[in-house]
Order: C-alpha cells, then structure tokens, then sequence
C-alpha cells in the first residue's frame, strides 16, 4: 500500500485539529488544554525547533489522550517525520518508563518536543496549583524522566 502525496497541514491547520480534538479537556488545574499544546508549541520553537516538530508538539497528547486515533495521524496530511515524532511521545498503556525514553531518543527530533514538554508540566506556576501530593508525583516523575531522557536535573526552562 502506498501513500498518496499530500500538501502538508499549514501550522494554523494543525493547530486547529489539535485545539479541535482538544475541545473541553482541561489539565489537572482545570485549564483549558489547549494552553498546554501552545505552550508545548511555543517551547519547542523558543529551543530552536523546525515547523515539523511544532507540528507535533501541537498534537503530542491528541493520541495518548484518545482526542485522536492512530489511524487519524496515519491519514493525516502530515510529513513522516512530524508522524513519528507524535507516535515516538504517547505514552502505551502499560509501557515502562525506561521503553519510553528509548523510543524517544530513538526518533530524530521527538527528544527536543518531550524536553519542552516536561518544562511545562514542570514549571513551578503550574505546579503550585495542585495538592501537594500530586504536586511531589508529578515532579519526581518529571525528574526522572528528564534523568532518563539525559536531560539533566534543571526543569528544561532556558
């Protein structure tokens, strides 16, 4: 089976299939999610990111979060890179911490779209929200993750 060529998503276009399929979700604080995506977005450009991987950043939950599925992102007018970027960060039900970070490493630019993921969902801002034992979860899994990713121990924001 072969893939008929498509004219890429404009940026605009994949931001509105990710706010879309967003639609109503908010974060543990109870933000709209799609303030999440632009910040995701929005971090992976400020790192230095190409319009590939702020298209993924935009729809880096929409498949581990059931907004959109597998098929969707196969049949999307989207680059095989931006694909494997969106595939290389959803977490699989299941999945050990250590598979995760290996999938990532392993997919050229997916690392640059989970470092400016972790930065948010690690900033201080958002985090003071939320009860303080989901606060300690939280961060000692973003600590970890950010260890096995070889990110060091900082939050990623620069």
């Amino acid at each position: 089976m072969t893939e008929t060529p498509q004219t890429p998503l404009t940026p605009a276009q994949v931001e509105a299939a990710a706010r879309a399929a967003h639609a109503g979700q908010t974060d543990k604080a109870g933000r709209p999610y799609a303030e999440h995506l632009r910040a995701v977005a929005e971090g992976v450009r400020a790192r230095g990111g190409d319009e590939e991987q702020i298209a993924a950043a935009w729809l880096h939950d929409a498949v581990e979060d059931d907004r959109l599925t597998e098929r969707w992102l196969h049949e999307a007018a989207l680059t095989r890179r931006t694909k494997d970027i969106v595939l290389a960060v959803t977490k699989r039900s299941g999945e050990p911490p250590e598979a995760y970070a290996a999938r990532i490493l392993a997919t050229p630019g997916a690392l640059l779209v989970k470092e400016a993921d972790l930065a948010h969902n690690a900033d201080p801002a958002r985090l003071a929200v939320l009860d303080e034992a989901t606060r300690t979860r939280l961060t000692e899994k973003y600590t970890r993750m950010r260890a096995l990713l070889g990110l060091g121990a900082g939050e990623g924001n620069s």
